[in-house]
């Protein structure tokens, strides 16, 4: 079984991946953010429309934690630039589902965590007490 493994692992030409896949490996995926979606537009819809466009990787749109709505703005994943830029140019200033939706290449996410809230670390330090101002005595 390891001789096997060894030969179908050190020889990639007999087993290529899939350039989906590869696209996937190194972060070639082209994504586009959707805003002013609809509250009641579905990934569904969203992946539906795009889908005219060229091949949907993925369609997702952003809900709150609390109460799972939506947020009103999503993510489409193209397989080719090509694709996401002819639906951005074609979709862009679109009407979807009544609301007019505007389509931009997404921006890389820099948050590192903790959802851009603070966090809280015990109760807040105590305000010094100001100094009195001098009072002139003569």
């Amino acid at each position: 079984m390891a001789a096997f493994r060894k030969l179908i692992f050190s020889n990639r030409s007999l087993f290529p991946p899939s350039p989906f896949l590869l696209s996937f490996r190194r972060g070639i995926a082209f994504r586009l953010f959707v805003g002013g979606l609809s509250y009641f537009t579905t990934e569904k819809v969203l992946s539906d429309a795009f889908s005219n466009y060229g091949q949907v990787v993925e369609a997702k749109i952003i809900t709150d934690r609390m109460s799972e709505k939506s947020k009103g703005f999503g993510f489409v994943t193209f397989a080719s630039q090509d694709e996401a830029e002819n639906a951005i140019t074609e979709m862009n200033g679109k009407a979807l589902n009544g609301r007019v939706i505007f389509v931009d290449y997404a921006k890389l996410s820099t948050k590192t965590g903790g959802g851009g809230m603070p966090i809280a670390r015990g109760p807040p330090e105590p305000a010094p007490e100001p100094t009195p101002a001098p009072t002139p005595d003569s």
